[in-house]
């Protein structure tokens, strides 16, 4: 049975990428004659047009784009082998890139993981949980952190420990006098809150029309750091996980009566990259630090979250 070249599919999937043989030929190191001479083969043999000229541009066919849907499942494939057999021979230095929400997650897990693997350079970056979804999935992030699940089959995720979710409050607040707070007692108070999508306010809005519960919200903030300052200078209460509080003279967290507050951070990476070595080891350092510590941090809802003035 006739087949065709590999050195045909990949002058085609490359011409598809780029939109033209030129820069298909540049990418490929090949001339444009030959790039050319392949694709060309490619159609003569097989009876098939694979792309329509519009000058010096090229767009697929119907039937050139279920090609290329192959085509670039090959290409991943290669890629995925060539990132594999580099990991091995660098399991123990090399590079890992890491998105995460927020520092107070991913520290402990870079901790552990430079006193276990000290040669292996490690960049993190910031984005919210959708960026870095997103940059897993283009590979431009080795592993993220997030405070919630994933469920696509192209990402394996992996659960961290559960977090309580504490009112923050100023420390002249009546509610500062508080061992524990009812969902009810927050009725009619204002809020500073983050913005739309934070899992965060999420799961607080959730437990609060569960319980029938309204609140105002006086000011919407982009970040922690935000609230923070914003419920220090009295614009409202908040909400914060407690392993993200920073201790503030101005401020005091008060526990929540309710079990359903809480988020819980995942770790992820792509599927086809969970055997890599060095993502491995980092699942492996993230499995050994939540079989180390409990399932939610903040195991006494009723306990004082610090010591009250």
């Amino acid at each position: 049975m006739d087949r065709p070249t590999m050195a045909e599919l990949k002058a085609f999937d490359a011409s598809a990428r780029a939109g033209g043989m030129s820069a298909a030929a540049r990418a490929l190191g090949l001339t444009q004659p030959t790039l050319s001479a392949h694709v060309l083969a490619l159609e003569r043999r097989f009876g098939v047009e694979l792309f329509v000229r519009r000058g010096r541009m090229l767009e697929l066919t119907e039937f050139g784009r279920l090609l290329q849907e192959i085509t670039h499942r090959i290409w991943r494939a290669e890629e995925a082998a060539a990132e594999l057999l580099f990991d091995a021979r660098s399991q123990f230095q090399g590079r890992l890139s890491i998105v995460a929400v927020g520092p107070y997650n991913v520290t402990p897990m870079l901790v552990r993981f430079r006193a276990r693997w000290p040669n292996v350079r490690i960049a993190v970056g910031v984005g919210d949980s959708r960026e870095i979804v997103e940059r897993v999935l283009d590979r431009r992030g080795d592993l993220g952190v997030l405070v919630h699940s994933v469920r696509d089959p192209r990402i394996h995720c992996v659960p961290y420990r559960r977090q309580r979710l504490v009112l923050l409050v100023p420390r002249a607040h009546p509610l500062a006098r508080r061992r524990a707070v009812r969902l009810a007692d927050l009725q009619g108070l204002e809020f500073v809150m983050r913005e739309e999508g934070s899992t965060t306010r999420s799961v607080f809005e959730r437990a609060l029309h569960a319980a029938g519960v309204r609140v105002r919200m006086a000011v919407e903030m982009g970040s922690r750091e935000a609230v923070r300052e914003a419920v220090a200078q009295g614009l409202g209460l908040g909400i914060v996980a407690r392993t993200a509080h920073v201790p503030d003279p101005r401020l005091l967290t008060v526990p929540l009566e309710s079990p359903a507050l809480y988020t819980h951070p995942h770790v992820i990476c792509l599927e086809e990259r969970r055997g890599a070595p060095l993502v491995a080891n980092f699942l492996s350092v993230v499995e050994s630090l939540r079989e180390d510590g409990p399932g939610v941090d903040d195991a006494r809802p009723g306990a004082p979250a610090e010591p009250r003035a």
